[in-house]
């Protein structure tokens, strides 16, 4: 492909809402593969099969699709002006990551992706596919040998131009494009990512585990949240963004100014208390569009009485309180250690003793084990 039509590309990029744009080789990397396999071999997909699903793809384009020749990565820049952890201060309030307080961003950059193939295609020809966390597709990787940034030691992009916060898409196609160099890792002796996470979720520098994950544990793990880490979420109700917050190169970074990936005022700011009452409809009807609407609300709950149980605020009582005749386990049971964490022991043991039995064998076992711990206070 001529430069003449490399810079058509960028302009294309430009007109369809990207802030970046790099082109990645499809041939196989044999470093991409073998660290997947070693990811894997340590269990760290969790809950996430598809992860460990056809790994050959995963780590090699030309596995997926064999007719693919060229990669096109794109960007989308969500930087806001501002400290994103300042909701971190606020414990009566929720700390959302920022790609949920806005519309989903896989809808918004699948339809801008297919508007861009479609463009590129009666531009020069080929074929083409496209992919927003939707295919075995290692898009971080991709993006770093396309040279969009690199992959920083908490596994993330980071960008000279616009720090962590880009959004990623690729578009598979059979023309041929030349490859842009990948960009050197520039981390340095820097660690202030690693040492951000409040759960250690990095066993080793670019190695994130996301069984220790907060971003991993509030938005895709189904179950109870480990007893052990429920402490260290804080207001954390869905995603963390601790460790792309405070890495340095977020200095170059400027805040976005996309509209259809605007924050949303309705959701920043949300007391804990107001949450915590949300029943199924008004749960879809608040984060209708985001992506915090595909965790589903008592998923989301229990976040939110993780959080109510962290703020040390007597006066959540009666929220969580109400919150032990849910309908979902899953709930009652985050309410409950809400409570023995918020009351006095002795006025614990006495709710315990009054609410009587339990059906449901893992509320009766969080409440035994919380009934032990104030006991043993």
């Amino acid at each position: 492909m001529s430069s003449a039509t490399r810079d058509a590309l960028e302009t294309l990029a430009r007109e369809h809402g990207f802030d970046a744009l790099g082109i990645a080789p499809a041939t196989d990397d044999p470093v991409r593969a073998a660290r997947l396999e070693a990811w894997l071999a340590e269990g760290f997909e969790a809950e996430m099969a598809w992860m460990a699903r056809e790994p050959d793809k995963r780590a090699a384009p030309q596995a997926l699709w064999p007719e693919v020749r060229s990669v096109i990565m794109l960007g989308t820049n969500y930087g806001i002006d501002g400290d994103p952890l300042v909701s971190l201060q606020c414990k009566d309030r929720a700390s959302l990551a920022l790609y949920g307080m806005r519309k989903d961003y896989h809808d918004v950059i699948k339809s801008r992706l297919k508007a861009f193939a479609r463009a590129l295609v009666a531009m020069a020809g080929g074929d083409v596919k496209v992919f927003v966390d939707t295919a075995p597709v290692m898009e971080k990787p991709l993006a770093a040998a396309s040279g969009l940034g690199w992959q920083g030691k908490h596994s993330v992009l980071v960008s000279r131009e616009f720090g962590n916060w880009l959004l990623l898409g690729a578009i598979y196609t059979t023309l041929e494009i030349a490859p842009d160099a990948p960009e050197k890792d520039r981390c340095g002796n820097c660690r202030r990512c690693l040492d951000a996470c409040p759960t250690d979720a990095f066993p080793a520098p670019y190695t994130l585990d996301p069984r220790l994950c907060i971003a991993y544990l509030t938005i895709e793990h189904k179950g109870s949240i480990p007893r052990d880490l429920r402490a260290k979420f804080g207001n954390r109700v869905f995603g963390c963004d601790d460790c792309l917050a405070v890495c340095p190169w977020n200095k170059f970074a400027r805040a976005a100014h996309d509209t259809k990936l605007a924050l949303s005022a309705q959701l920043v700011g949300l007391k804990l208390a107001d949450l915590a009452a949300l029943d199924d409809a008004a749960f879809r009807a608040l984060f209708a569009g985001t992506p915090i609407k595909r965790t589903g609300r008592d998923r989301f709950l229990r976040n939110v009485l993780i959080a109510i149980g962290n703020s040390g605020d007597a006066a959540q009582i009666p929220v969580a309180m109400a919150r032990l005749e849910d309908a979902s386990p899953l709930v009652r049971a985050m309410a409950v250690w809400a409570l023995s964490r918020l009351m006095p022991p002795e006025d614990f043991a006495t709710l315990a003793v009054m609410r009587g039995a339990e059906s449901d064998p893992s509320v009766a076992e969080e409440w035994q084990i919380a009934l032990n711990e104030a006991s043993a206070a």
